[in-house]
């Protein structure tokens, strides 16, 4: 597999509106993007630090991945983004390492990326999304 940096770290929130006062107004960041994904039920909001994003995740329905996590553990960090080169082919090499995929074929994410997520009952309780712009 070939990991090339940390793509950004995903936060859920319930309201992208307050919680951008904290990293534009407290934390000095500012917001570039805003972009709802609607197969994912989730609006994101993205702010850069050095060369990682953070990126902010608001449900936009209750049932929805982000909703659920809201419901059941709070608002914060709901998952690590890795860039990497060969996305299928490093979901094949990780399923032949016997980790449980939730994306067996990458799907399209926020800014474009193609993504796919690695579940947590196999990567020590962190939610892992592997990253890859499309060519």
């Amino acid at each position: 597999m070939n990991l090339t940096h940390i793509e950004h770290i995903g936060i859920a929130v319930k309201s992208i509106d307050e919680a951008k006062k904290y990293y534009e107004d407290i934390l000095g960041l500012k917001c570039y993007a805003v972009e709802e994904v609607p197969d994912q039920k989730v609006k994101t909001a993205f702010f850069m630090v050095g060369q990682t994003k953070i990126e902010l995740l608001e449900s936009t329905y209750s049932d929805g991945p982000i909703g659920k996590f809201i419901e059941k553990k709070g608002e914060g960090i709901h998952h690590i983004a890795f860039a990497v080169k060969g996305l299928q082919d490093s979901l094949d090499e990780i399923k032949s390492k016997n980790i449980i995929l939730i994306d067996e074929k990458s799907r399209k994410g926020a800014e474009g990326l193609n993504i796919a997520f690695l579940h947590p009952k196999s990567t020590f309780g962190v939610l892992t999304e592997l990253c890859e712009k499309p060519i």
